[in-house]
C-alpha cells in the first residue's frame, strides 16, 4: 500500500513538475516573441521614423544669444533675464507686417517700413512687410532685386530717414546710394530729383 502511494505520489510530482516547466516554459516562449515582435516592429518602424527625425522642422519659441535662426524667422521678443542673465529672444516664422527686433534677421522679399525706438525691451523693433511697388521704406532698410529708391524724406521713419520704393522702370528717376539694377543703366543726372538729393535716369542697358 505505502509503495503504491509513493509510486502514484511519485508520479503526481512529477507530472506537477512537468506541468510547471512546461508553463514556464510557455511564459518564457510568450515573452521572446514578444519581446522579438517588439524589436521587429522597432525596426520596421526605423524607416518610417527616420525621415522625420533627419529633418529639424524649426518651431516658434525662446532661444539664447548665438542661436542660429532659421530661414523664414525673425526675433519678435526679447527677455533680459532669460538664458541665466544672457537675455533670451521669441523667435517665429515671418508674416507681412510684423515687428521684430533690431537684432533680428530679414527674409529675404521683406523691407523695414516702420521703426520704434522703444521696442523690443528698449533695444529698437522694426516693422517687416513683403516688398511692394510704391512703399516708403525706412533708410536702414535693404532693397529687393529689381527695385529701386526714387523719393526721400529726412523726418518719416521716425526721424531716421524714410526712402520711397519702386519697381525699376525706364525713364525713372532713382536716388544716389543705391545700386543699378540688373538690366538697366545710369543716364542723364537731375540735381533736382529725390528731394533734391539728385538723381539718374533710368536707361534700359
Amino acid at each position: 500500500m505505502n509503495i503504491k502511494y509513493r509510486h502514484l505520489l511519485g508520479r503526481s510530482l512529477v507530472a506537477a513538475v512537468r506541468s510547471r516547466l512546461a508553463a514556464a516554459v510557455g511564459v518564457v516562449a510568450l515573452l521572446a516573441a514578444a519581446l522579438i515582435g517588439t524589436a521587429a516592429g522597432a525596426a520596421s518602424a526605423a524607416p518610417l521614423a527616420a525621415p522625420v527625425t533627419a529633418v529639424s522642422h524649426a518651431s516658434a519659441g525662446w532661444v539664447c544669444p548665438g542661436t542660429p535662426i532659421p530661414p523664414g524667422y525673425v526675433i519678435t521678443l526679447r527677455a533680459p533675464n532669460g538664458c541665466n542673465g544672457a537675455g533670451s529672444w521669441f523667435m517665429q516664422p515671418v508674416k507681412d507686417g510684423i515687428w521684430t527686433c533690431a537684432t533680428s534677421p530679414i527674409p529675404p522679399g521683406y523691407v523695414i517700413t516702420l521703426h520704434n525706438a522703444v521696442g523690443c525691451s528698449g533695444i529698437d523693433a522694426w516693422f517687416l512687410q513683403l516688398a511692394r511697388d510704391g512703399q516708403w521704406t525706412c533708410a536702414t532698410s535693404p532693397i529687393p532685386a529689381g527695385y529701386v529708391l526714387t523719393g526721400h524724406n529726412n523726418a518719416g521713419c521716425g526721424n531716421i530717414g524714410s526712402w520711397f520704393m519702386q519697381l525699376a522702370r525706364a525713364g525713372e528717376y532713382m536716388c544716389p546710394y543705391q545700386p543699378v539694377p540688373a538690366g538697366f543703366r545710369a543716364g542723364a543726372a537731375n540735381a533736382s530729383m529725390c528731394s533734391g538729393l539728385g538723381g539718374w535716369l533710368l536707361v534700359r542697358a
